[in-house]
């Protein structure tokens, strides 16, 4: 396994590239993981990257 040193920034922005909400996770840190929190009281469609996907975390959103 390969050593990772480092942060990623997770963002939530709307149609005007406004920020809506952020988070920080260590770099080994899976991109899933943060999703649901990150979309925490908002309502509407949900454009990702396909990382950020998994068919268990879709049908959660769904069901929400």
């Amino acid at each position: 396994m390969d050593w990772f040193f480092g942060f990623k920034l997770h963002l939530i922005v709307n149609e005007l590239g406004e920020i809506l909400n952020m988070s920080l996770t260590g770099g080994n840190v899976d991109d899933r993981k943060p999703v649901i929190d990150l979309l925490q009281k908002l309502w509407g469609k949900v454009f990702a990257d396909r990382g950020y996907v998994s068919q268990k975390l879709a049908t959660k959103l769904l069901k929400n």
